[in-house]
């Protein structure tokens, strides 16, 4: 019971976290998730009548994962074991299963198993997991920040239903750092914390929606600041600055915020929002992504969404990658500062992400057509006699440097793969688009 266990049962011990002894003792304490654990809600209902299945707990760091698993256990009158995948084996688990089993058919009472960080068992442990859930031995209570879809086998998926938790929001985080400088047993009430001015809600803004980093910052800078002579210790905006040094993100370089982020990047430049754009651009870089990996989704925004309505996006997006090599960070973060927003104020256009899928389709869904004989390369007198190259027109003995030859084969003769749009300058494209088909047409009809 290590996992969960906040009493402070000897005086050799120190004393536990804040965090961990602020825990909520029972649903009424829990802030946050009301979407999941209002009165009425499934989750709250079945958690009160002791009647949970086996479930995974989806959520950010500091959101409640934890403390819900523990909440399980107050209304329950099955056994509780909780591990972590970071430090436990398979073969742990596997033995707690067997008393699980000998205890359901001795006694008839059930074993609650949590797992937290249960994205870190591989498939093949979590696969011994299936049995003993589908039959009852266990009910299973995973607990994960990354995306259970990716990160959990289907088959485990399918047998328990998964609830999402959001961040906490500054208002929950608030509640929860107000408590914590009121309650004199289980918090830091004795030492008589006050806020500065905007200091309460700085410090909820610092924590990103994490509970456990909004207590762990409080109790790091009420540890720090001497009492002054009425015995208060003062909490300042620069205070908590100090204590910090560094706000936390919440993001992973290689997880679900990840991809979140750089979707959110990526569809702000799409809605030509610069603002939104710059935002999420620097949420990333300043969580410690990559800058080479964004820019390198840029250049790809600059050629599918911007495309021929304006081809100086894509010169400013490879600009961006060849300044930030040459300067590397911070200053060179600027370039792609300057990227995002050309890219979102730019006209869009994805006329040639579509041609290429229209494209693509017709190779894939049509034999290997011979090309006519006419565009065939001639280097010998034989293939000359069968006929490669004749009838070949050279574009620049003509007006305009235009020629009307067939060059697909004959089976897709006038199909049409690219259709520029009316933005930028693939406005003009269209336009001579638009007449060299018409003359095309003409020399069809002239045959």
């Amino acid at each position: 019971m290590e996992l969960f266990d906040s009493k402070h049962k000897s005086g050799d011990k120190p004393r536990p976290p804040l965090a961990d002894r602020l825990r909520p003792e029972n649903l009424e304490e829990f802030v946050g998730q009301a979407h999941i654990l209002a009165p009425g809600k499934p989750l709250y209902e079945s958690i009160k009548a002791d009647r949970v299945s086996s479930i995974i707990l989806w959520g950010p760091p500091g959101s409640g994962k934890t403390t819900l698993a523990k909440l399980v256990t107050f209304y329950s009158k099955s056994e509780f074991h909780p591990y972590s995948a970071v430090t436990s084996g398979i073969k742990q688990i596997k033995q707690v299963i067997e008393h699980a089993s000998k205890r359901l058919k001795l006694q008839g009472r059930k074993t609650i198993l949590f797992i937290d960080e249960i994205h870190r068992f591989n498939k093949a442990q979590q696969d011994a997991f299936l049995p003993h859930v589908e039959v009852g031995t266990i009910v299973l209570i995973g607990a994960t920040t990354e995306n259970p879809s990716f990160e959990v086998i289907s088959a485990l998926l399918s047998r328990c239903r998964v609830y999402t938790l959001d961040p906490l929001t500054h208002d929950e985080v608030r509640i929860i750092i107000e408590r914590a400088v009121s309650d004199s047993e289980r918090g830091i009430g004795d030492m008589q914390v006050v806020f500065d001015d905007n200091s309460l809600d700085h410090l909820a803004g610092l924590a990103s929606g994490d509970a456990r980093v909004a207590l762990n910052l409080l109790e790091f800078a009420a540890e720090t600041v001497p009492p002054d002579s009425s015995g208060k210790r003062m909490l300042t905006v620069e205070i908590l600055n100090e204590a910090v040094q560094k706000k936390s993100l919440l993001y992973d370089k290689h997880g679900d915020q990840h991809f979140n982020l750089i979707s959110a990047l990526h569809k702000s430049l799409r809605a030509s929002d610069a603002d939104a754009a710059l935002y999420w651009l620097y949420r990333m870089l300043i969580a410690g992504e990559d800058p080479l990996y964004i820019v390198r989704r840029m250049i790809r925004f600059a050629v599918e969404d911007v495309g021929l309505s304006d081809p100086r996006a894509l010169q400013i997006a490879l600009a961006a990658k060849d300044t930030y090599h040459f300067l590397g960070s911070p200053e060179g973060e600027l370039a792609l500062a300057q990227a995002a927003i050309y890219l979102a104020l730019a006209p869009k256009s994805n006329a040639i992400y579509k041609a290429e899928k229209n494209t693509k389709r017709a190779v894939e869904d049509n034999p290997d057509y011979p090309a006519p004989l006419q565009i065939r390369n001639a280097p010998t007198g034989l293939m000359k006699e069968l006929g490669y190259g004749k009838g070949y027109k050279y574009a620049h003995d003509y007006e305009d440097a235009f020629t009307y030859m067939e060059c697909l084969p004959d089976e897709l003769v006038g199909r049409r793969f690219y259709h520029p749009a009316d933005r930028g300058l693939e406005a003009k494209i269209k336009e001579k688009l638009e007449w060299w088909l018409k003359k095309m047409a003409e020399e069809r009809r002239g045959k």
